[in-house]
């Protein structure tokens, strides 16, 4: 597939303060309405409106715009929290692919849906930042923090991945630029992004977000794992590994223990990582998919990509979608275009202990301007 997408330009940061304009708590149709407005005619004709919500909901999601044109109180339903909450329930909801691409100074956002792959742009985050960090629960994406206007900000941007809207969240309590997260517990965590130079973002270095209370609170944390950048972090077996300038940090929200990164997972963690099975892969600087098995203490090469992937993959960024291992790089373009890649693969564990992948596909899923950069992906299931 070779797809190219327009993505529209996203608002310019703002100046002070987020403004008024933006709500942080936007009204969204209830369930109760959405049922009830179809209430007067059959959603299908003979079928009572619960049922007939059902057969709807198992209806795969990249033909749900063309569901909506059936009539107007399926369009109602459709864009519905209840509907959402029976696909969760009736386990039909299908992980989607989330990247976002810095395009001329911009931050462009795409989902790849899945069976069959196709690649939509989304809004913009309207106060882009560089250096935010990013976490998703169940099909929210958390954007927090980041630099705006050169200043680390402690904003938190959410998008909804179900009806396609932004809002604003609780402001973190320190701002924050290039800091690590992570969700354990239905709960993010996020580290450092912020120099201990005071009181106040020395209490607040790591703080957490309990998304039912809707409030964000600090987290102890001992001085002596306080730095301040942090360009990788994953979560393992209930713990938050972070790396950072020098080594790194490890976290278990359970016991409250902090600690450092074993040397050996130090040595071999280089650049964005993502975790599948319990294994912790990240792209390395000759060339290869590592995984790192933290009850094992040992870096494997991921063998049987040799011929399907290119030898050196620029700005590899990767992402467990439904369980298999997609990584995106940058690739060549003709001088004014660059393309995104994207591969999927399935991993086994042999009985020996090695890791093999088989790429399921491999494509160039969009063109963009070239020194375009990805910055990030994850995989939200809706």
């Amino acid at each position: 597939m070779n797809s190219k997408a327009k993505a529209e330009d996203s608002l310019p940061p703002p100046p002070g303060p987020p403004p008024h304009g933006l709500n942080p708590t936007p009204p969204m149709s209830s369930p109760s309405s959405s049922l009830s407005s179809s209430s007067s005619s059959d959603l299908i004709p003979n079928l009572p409106n619960d049922v007939a919500l059902q057969c709807i909901a198992r209806v795969p999601s990249y033909r749900h715009p063309h569901l909506s044109l059936v009539s107007r109180s399926w369009r109602s339903v459709l864009s519905s929290a209840v509907f959402f909450s029976t696909r969760s329930l009736l386990n039909c909801t299908q992980h989607s692919l989330y990247i976002i691409v810095r395009m001329n100074c911009d931050l462009k956002w795409f989902v790849v849906n899945q069976n069959p792959r196709i690649l939509v742009p989304l809004p913009s985050n309207p106060f882009p930042a560089i250096g935010s960090a990013f976490a998703a629960i169940e099909s929210k994406i958390f954007v927090l923090g980041g630099t705006i206007n050169d200043v680390a900000s402690p904003a938190v941007q959410i998008f909804d991945c179900r009806f396609g809207r932004w809002k604003l969240g609780p402001r973190m309590r320190v701002g924050r630029e290039f800091a690590a997260a992570g969700v354990i517990g239905r709960k993010i965590y996020v580290l450092g992004g912020c120099l201990a130079d005071n009181w106040a973002k020395s209490a607040n270095w790591a703080e957490v977000f309990d998304p039912a209370a809707e409030r964000w609170t600090a987290v102890e944390s001992p001085a002596e794992v306080r730095e301040k950048w942090m360009h990788a972090s994953a979560v393992v077996e209930e713990k938050i590994y972070a790396m950072a300038d020098r080594g790194g940090v490890v976290f278990a929200p359970g016991t409250a223990e902090w600690g450092g990164v074993s040397t050996k997972l130090d040595l071999g963690w280089r650049g964005r990582a993502c975790v599948v099975d319990g294994v912790l892969y990240c792209y390395d600087y000759l060339g290869k998919i590592r995984g790192f098995d933290v009850k094992e203490e040992m870096w494997k090469e991921l063998k049987g990509l040799e011929k399907g992937l290119p030898k050196f993959l620029c700005g590899a960024t990767m992402a467990n979608v439904g369980g298999s291992l997609v990584v995106l790089w940058e690739s060549k373009g003709n001088g004014k275009e660059m393309g995104i890649s994207c591969a999927e693969i399935t991993i086994q564990k042999l009985s020996d202990g090695s890791l093999c992948g088989s790429i399921l596909w491999s494509d160039v899923i969009l063109s963009v301007p070239a020194g375009s950069a990805i910055v990030h992906c994850l995989a939200v299931a809706v």
